[in-house]
């Protein structure tokens, strides 16, 4: 049996043969990816948003109405050594993390916007518990935040060539009391220095001194925790007694951000020797918590500097 003339999809090839998948000899108009745009309404040219949820359009509204009136009047950020972050390529930034809903992320990467003479996008890692909530693990994704994950960190640093902020402390780091402040947690098994030698990438330890009292912690509310279903309730200034709400009550604290110098890993297969991966790791807490001791031995006020 004859096999049947099978039509073409390409819209040129259809116009020039003029022939149907029946058979029947008629004139098909070419078709062009201008009249196809019409049957994807999810497609937004206008729309600037890149592989991540990243929009440009979000964060630039909350630069203008919240990250900008924080880092100039509420936390008078302080910057040192903003040099020391590269100007291109693949780096890891590494900072200690504190307060009920930490506010060093968003001025450290407002920092580099403002003070680096070459400013950069930070991607922000985030823990995953915030895919949990609806309407806020939208937002997240908009404004620069990544999930924590080695590939996606793996995917920035080499693949990208981009800025990466990780807190190794992690959530032990938010949740902190504020009898504790300033004392660093364990800095995990040192996934993020493996993952820092395996894209071959910098790390640029980061210091924040402020935002332990901007967002002090003096307990947890367990049977709240409990009631509520967050994922900790903490007793701060203005939380909870003023709602969810309050977990953005900051006080106003004087920030100091402190960038230090850099640590190369140009060598291939650093990654492989796990002794070496921790050494590292521990090395780098015990840099910033040096740092952080210096800048609040340099402090004479909480709120003035």
């Amino acid at each position: 049996m004859a096999e049947r003339e099978r039509t073409s999809l390409r819209p040129e090839a259809a116009a020039g043969n003029g022939k149907a998948s029946n058979g029947d000899s008629r004139n098909l108009p070419a078709t062009t990816d201008k009249d196809l745009r019409r049957h994807l309404p999810g497609v937004e040219p206008e729309r600037r948003l890149d592989d991540w949820g990243r929009s440009e359009r979000v964060e630039g509204a909350m630069d203008k109405l919240l990250y900008d009136f924080m880092y100039r009047y509420w936390f008078r950020c302080e910057v040192e050594g903003i040099e020391n972050v590269p100007a291109s390529g693949g780096a890891m930034l590494v900072s200690n993390h504190s307060g009920a809903l930490p506010p060093d992320a968003p001025m450290i990467a407002k920092a580099i916007k403002e003070e680096h003479p070459h400013p950069r996008p930070v991607n922000i890692t985030v823990e995953h518990f915030f895919k949990g909530y609806p309407g806020f693990s939208m937002l997240v994704s908009k404004i620069g935040c990544v999930a924590a994950h080695p590939a996606n960190v793996q995917r920035l640093l080499y693949d990208e060539g981009q800025l990466v902020l990780v807190f190794p402390e992690g959530r032990k780091g938010t949740e902190k009391l504020y009898k504790n402040r300033y004392k660093l947690r364990r800095f995990g098994r040192g996934g993020f220095v493996e993952a820092a030698m395996r894209a071959r990438a910098p790390i640029v330890p980061v210091c924040v001194v402020g935002a332990e009292e901007a967002a002090p912690i003096f307990a947890h509310l367990t049977p709240l925790q409990k009631l509520t279903g967050l994922i900790y309730a903490p007793l701060t200034p203005t939380f909870p007694h003023f709602g969810l709400l309050g977990m953005l009550g900051y006080l106003p604290a004087k920030f100091r951000i402190r960038f230090l110098e850099p640590i190369q890993f140009d060598d291939p297969g650093l990654y492989e020797d796990k002794s070496l991966v921790q050494t590292v790791a521990h090395d780098i807490r015990a840099r910033i918590q040096e740092n952080l001791f210096d800048m609040l031995e340099q402090r004479d006020s909480v709120w003035f500097g």
